[in-house]
């Protein structure tokens, strides 16, 4: 799918939408964040390699990044994910800036499409590699139809929006119940080109939440909504908050399609984190997590740790 480059990493837009909120960039220096969540050439709607990525990471003072292209099918799929044959070469290019950036802790991922059906080979794909985490998300909401996709656009007015979210919602909840993932990415996706259904939206979270919670799966702040028609994160404040009370684990990332996107928002994610209530984000290692304070809250509260 089509993504627009983000030639800023901190606009005057979205420094206006922290609003009293906004933080010093200085405070990263202080307790870094990390961004799990970047794409590479090999999807084939991505620009820069994670040697470029790395570097644009080291330049932000991150503590860490994480690579996580869109994961291969078992057969060509669609247009924008990696060919199965293309594993390979992406293993050796994050190995590459691996060793060009020994001092940058770069993670392995894959972002996993949740389709029902497609659990054995989620599984095949979770043995070929010792990732450190496996990002599961929700495109597709029926054949042929990947809901954020411009192409498809048009049917939100041929169908009922309320009808969209139901359907999105009750994907999300089975990838999340899948036990496939260490955390879900863009909650509330369907809102990317501004179309919400009318009244109470805590229907379409709750279950969810009530998911995440229970499977102990954590999920993202995820800032590249800033950079879509929308205009801000996914997910919404009253999601995060509701995840916040139910005791869910949090990441920001950053969802980067070229390297100058990396990091990108993230000054508004972290005020949207706190405002909802978080003091910690989760970071991974093997398939492990363990949670550190957000920026400007003192020092790791004991780390934990998590199969």
């Amino acid at each position: 799918m089509p993504k627009r480059r983000f030639s800023a990493i901190f606009s005057a837009r979205e420094k206006t939408l922290c609003g009293a909120a906004r933080l010093p960039l200085s405070i990263f220096k202080m307790n870094p964040l990390c961004d799990y969540h970047t794409h590479t050439p090999l999807c084939r709607h991505a620009e820069g390699w994670p040697v470029d990525y790395a570097r644009a990471a080291v330049a932000r003072g991150l503590a860490e990044l994480g690579i996580s292209d869109h994961s291969p099918m078992p057969e060509p799929f669609d247009d924008w994910r990696m060919l199965l044959g293309d594993l390979p070469r992406y293993f050796e290019a994050v190995e590459e800036a691996r060793a060009a950036f020994p001092q940058l802790p770069i993670r392995l991922g894959l972002e996993v499409d949740f389709f029902p059906g497609q659990e054995s080979w989620i599984e095949r794909l979770a043995g070929m590699a010792d990732w450190d985490y496996l990002i599961g998300s929700v495109h597709y909401i029926a054949p042929g139809w990947d809901v954020d996709n411009p192409r498809h656009v048009s049917r939100f007015e041929e169908r009922p929006v309320a009808e969209i979210w139901e359907l999105y919602w009750s994907a999300y909840e089975k990838c999340i119940r899948s036990g496939l993932f260490d955390f879900v990415a863009h909650p509330d996706l369907p809102k990317k080109f501004g179309h919400r259904p009318p009244g109470d939206l805590r229907r379409f979270y709750e279950p969810s939440i009530a998911a995440l919670a229970e499977t102990g799966v954590a999920f993202e702040i995820n800032t590249a909504g800033l950079r879509k028609p929308v205009g801000e994160c996914y997910p919404s404040l009253e999601f995060l908050k509701m995840a916040r009370e139910a005791g869910v684990g949090l990441l920001i990332n950053s969802d980067a399609h070229a390297p100058e996107e990396v990091g990108a928002g993230f000054e508004t994610g972290l005020a949207l984190a706190k405002e909802a209530g978080y003091s910690e984000v989760l970071r991974f290692e093997r398939r492990k997590r363990r949670s550190v304070p957000l920026p400007g809250l003192g020092q790791p509260s004991g780390g934990e740790i998590r199969p």
